[in-house]
């Protein structure tokens, strides 16, 4: 039998010891915790966050609307903290941003211009501000709600490059609400012929609360304008006879509220329900905003390696497009609006979210979005031939506006700060 015992004192080849002083300096559980440490450092190095908690990090409070939805992903978040900003959110309807004190924060961040520009006129510095990106409002629904709509000769769909079903479909707004101004029910304008199912529920948009909520601003906006013959409430011509002797706007005031069917839900909850597994049943049309629907396709795209052909958009003429507008209030709002203005990786995170990023000559506002949707395999959506926009209401008569229709409490205001 061979003999594979050594000496006592005989070392394996190749095999190194720490002397016995260093060993005793680092005990056994140490150096096997050695290689879990090299991973941890080389991982922070990759991700940019070597040595962050070494570094000072800037907590920068804000009050947002809907968009805080940009600053609650994760990806933003990591790239705002290789600059040493974290963001702590405090969610507000933009209105109520506008209403009610900003008393502790740095900085605000509503989804539209009129909650802004009620921001802007209560501060008593120059402001630092940045308008990042852009959003349409749209509505979401599904097939067999936009076929029918197509029916009744008030929506036209868009042809998807090569053909097959289109997500988008462009919506006469007039003709649209003249069947919520009629009452008609989805079966009453042939929704069975359309699906497997019925509905004998009102042709309505399921909004959220005007009183906090700038897309259910902007969407009374829209129908406001409308209603007065294409022109924003307040701004009526000199030689146009007044429908009444009454207050021209609270007349446009009162034939809209009944167009509006209020629910009271923030606007990015408004987009959750629709998205999620009951949205149908939950409502048949809902207003979001467009960048909330892009990200969701390109999503499911990514997951199931095809779009949502179930869900579709349905693109208003007149349209309005949402402007959120990033204001700062101190020295650490600043820094934030600053890096809205200038990171890339910031605008390339927003595009890959959905939104229009702003900016100039070939990088267009709408190109790289388009560009990005077509890489995912994401149908584009095409601009409608009708490019009327709607030109909102001033600040005083759409403050009138919408306490007339949403029967607002009073704001809960404690100062301009």
């Amino acid at each position: 039998m061979p003999d594979d015992t050594r000496p006592p004192t005989e070392e394996p080849r190749l095999t190194t010891r720490l002397p016995a002083r260093r060993r005793a300096r680092y005990p056994l559980h140490v150096v096997a915790a050695m290689p879990l440490a090299l991973a941890g450092l080389i991982a922070l190095l990759v991700s940019g966050n070597a040595l962050r908690p070494f570094d000072r990090i800037t907590t920068v409070d804000g009050k947002m609307a809907s968009k805080s939805d940009y600053f609650k992903d994760p990806e933003v978040r990591r790239l705002l903290l290789k600059h040493g900003i974290r963001v702590d959110i405090h969610r507000l309807g933009s209105r109520g941003i506008a209403t009610q004190s900003l008393r502790g924060m740095d900085v605000v961040f509503p989804s539209g211009q009129p909650a802004a520009r009620l921001i802007r006129q209560r501060q008593q510095r120059a402001v630092r501000t940045a308008r990042p990106f852009v959003t349409p409002l749209v509505l979401g629904t599904f097939r067999d709600y936009a076929r029918t709509l197509v029916a009744a000769g008030v929506a036209r769909p868009q042809r998807p490059p090569g053909g097959g079903e289109t997500l988008y479909y462009d919506l006469d707004m007039r003709g649209f609400m003249r069947l919520i101004e009629d009452e008609k029910t989805w079966n009453g304008i042939d929704f069975s012929a359309h699906s497997r199912r019925s509905n004998d529920g009102r042709v309505l948009v399921r909004t959220s609360s005007v009183c906090e909520s700038n897309a259910a601003g902007t969407y009374l906006s829209i129908l406001a304008f409308v209603k007065n013959d294409n022109q924003a409430p307040g701004t009526e011509r000199r030689n146009r006879p007044a429908r009444t002797a009454g207050d021209p706007v609270l007349d446009v005031a009162a034939q809209v509220k009944p167009l509006i069917n209020l629910q009271g839900m923030a606007a990015d909850e408004q987009a959750d329900s629709y998205f999620s597994d009951e949205g149908e049943a939950i409502a048949p049309v809902s207003l979001i905003y467009e960048h909330q629907f892009l990200k969701h396709q390109v999503d499911h795209r990514k997951k199931h390696a095809e779009q949502d052909d179930r869900r579709v958009l349905l693109y208003p003429s007149p349209h309005a497009l949402t402007e959120p507008e990033l204001i700062s209030l101190n020295d650490d709002g600043d820094r934030l609006t600053e890096l809205m203005e200038t990171d890339a990786d910031l605008r390339r995170r927003a595009i890959e979210l959905g939104f229009r990023v702003r900016f100039s000559g070939e990088d267009g506002t709408s190109e790289q979005l388009n560009a990005y949707l077509r890489e995912h395999e994401v149908q584009v959506p095409t601009p409608n031939p009708d490019q009327t926009k709607v030109d909102a209401p001033d600040l005083a008569a759409l403050e009138r506006i919408i306490n007339h229709v949403g029967s607002c409490p009073p704001p809960g205001e404690d100062g301009p700060r």
